[in-house]
């Protein structure tokens, strides 16, 4: 593994934190999320057309700019400095890359340069609080967590006009404003039971009302930076993703985009805890108690050492999970994801602690940060279960000889 950066992504870090930092702090993060969107449209068009984030992993045969995995890592890290809100996470990390694996040639030709260009939007929508177990995250992929052919979940029908939807996913990131719906269904009752993913194309109409039986409501979460979505689909008309073939690897093609998507979290988890621990390590110096700055006395100092060791781990395992999927070894992402989100939490959770109680108003941006690391954990965790999972794909603890 080469450990040092190109010219190129280093221009990529560079170009983006100074947006950022003239255009996503704190205030304009609290504007964007009231917003019918959930995030700064304007600021989204910068990032989209100007420097063609949606697109920066797509081929470009498909209007994209033929990065890896690792410039969009990177790249998240920065947006994750700011908690910039953006649908760049449900576009380009989760829905994009299974048009890209899955889609038929007429689907990418139509859908992705649109979605490169910032144009079109999507979200990935499954069932429950499955999303997941469904990315092979802290489950396995290939199980029953579509439905199974049972009540729940999202169940498809194939009639003599296509396919038709039926059911309810929650948790859809970014889901009340998508333009694209990529939903995962469980077809074929228990005589043929699988998974398919689905394309349902401009589906909703206003807040809270859709067309041929689609509707959304946006939900109220802790972290007002990630919306979310309920999604509810009522014999909705549904494109299945790779056109007429059903025989394509779904779970595994999921498992796979899971890993990539942990790896960008962990990078943007890691961004956020990098810029929390800045801000207090500032405070510290100018906040006096005693007659002394506090950052002056050995037990603060011993805090802000353990943080700042965390998250220069953390850092380094999102990195190399990051290199990892771009080069197609195996998959660490979810480990690299445990790591970042736990020492997101932590940071989050010293920052508030040592900022005293102006730390968790309103008016102070630690609470962004502390709600960013709940939320986040309650999403795609939680650690332990990340480990977990990691732990029983690797067959630690299942007898015989230990997987190193």
């Amino acid at each position: 593994m080469d450990a040092t950066f190109t010219a190129e992504q280093d221009e990529i870090r560079r170009t983006l934190r100074e947006l950022l930092l003239k255009r996503c702090g704190p205030e304009e993060v609290r504007t964007a999320v009231q917003t019918e969107g959930g995030y700064d449209s304007s600021l989204w068009e910068t990032l989209a057309q100007q420097l063609g984030l949606p697109g920066l992993a797509f081929p470009e045969a498909y209007g994209g700019v033929g990065c890896s995995v690792t410039e969009l890592a990177l790249a998240s890290e920065e947006l994750g400095r700011s908690l910039a809100p953006s649908p760049l996470l449900a576009t380009a990390v989760l829905s994009g890359p299974l048009l890209v694996a899955l889609g038929s040639e007429e689907q990418r030709a139509a859908l992705l340069p649109r979605i490169a260009s910032g144009e079109l939007t999507a979200a990935l929508a499954v069932s429950g609080a499955s999303l997941t177990t469904a990315l092979g995250l802290t489950g396995d992929s290939r199980g029953d967590w579509a439905g199974g052919g049972r009540a729940g979940g999202v169940q498809a029908r194939q009639t003599d006009g296509g396919w038709r939807l039926y059911g309810q996913a929650d948790q859809v990131l970014d889901g009340h404003s998508a333009d694209l719906l990529v939903v995962a269904a469980h077809a074929g009752g228990f005589a043929r039971s699988r998974t398919l993913l689905f394309l349902v194309r401009d589906p909703l109409g206003g807040e809270g009302s859709g067309s041929a039986g689609a509707t959304r409501v946006r939900l109220t979460s802790l972290d007002e930076t990630r919306s979310q979505a309920r999604i509810q689909l009522r014999d909705v008309e549904a494109e299945l993703l790779g056109g007429e073939s059903e025989s394509a690897d779904v779970a595994g093609v999921l498992a796979a985009v899971g890993d990539s998507a942990a790896a960008v979290l962990a990078a943007e988890a890691v961004g956020a805890a990098d810029r929390v621990l800045e801000r207090t390590v500032e405070y510290v110096k100018q906040r006096e108690q005693f007659g002394r700055a506090i950052g002056s006395f050995q037990a603060v100092k011993h805090r802000l050492a353990d943080l700042y060791v965390q998250v220069q781990a953390a850092r380094s395992a999102a990195y190399y999970a990051a290199w990892a999927t771009a080069v197609g070894e195996e998959r660490v992402g979810g480990l690299a994801l445990a790591q970042a989100l736990e020492a997101l939490r932590i940071t989050s959770s010293e920052a508030v602690q040592l900022h005293g109680g102006i730390g968790f108003t309103w008016e102070h941006e630690a609470h962004l940060y502390f709600k960013r690391a709940a939320g986040d954990e309650m999403l795609f965790g939680p650690v332990h279960r990340l480990r977990e999972h990691a732990a029983d794909a690797a067959r630690l603890f299942g007898g015989g000889e230990v997987a190193v």
